[in-house]
């Protein structure tokens, strides 16, 4: 069992709604932080590694990083 922050649980759900496509950084930052300075990219940055930490033991599902554009939330099933 996993206790997931306010922005970890809003992060994780805007990806899982839009599982297997990329959503952009810029809509991540703007529907989490409200804005997409450079501060709060950075921060995503660590929000999106403490992420895919948590999934790590579930080996079908993935979390890529998709250079320049953003990232997406994969799932074999």
């Amino acid at each position: 069992k996993i206790n997931l922050t306010k922005k970890e649980a809003e992060i994780l759900k805007l990806l899982c709604l839009k599982k297997g496509t990329v959503v952009e950084r810029e809509l991540i930052l703007n529907m989490v932080w409200g804005d997409d300075n450079y501060f709060n990219g950075r921060s995503l940055d660590v929000f999106i590694s403490k992420l895919r930490k948590y999934l790590s033991s579930d080996s079908a599902v993935s979390l890529s990083n998709v250079h320049g554009i953003g990232f997406c939330l994969k799932d074999q099933s």
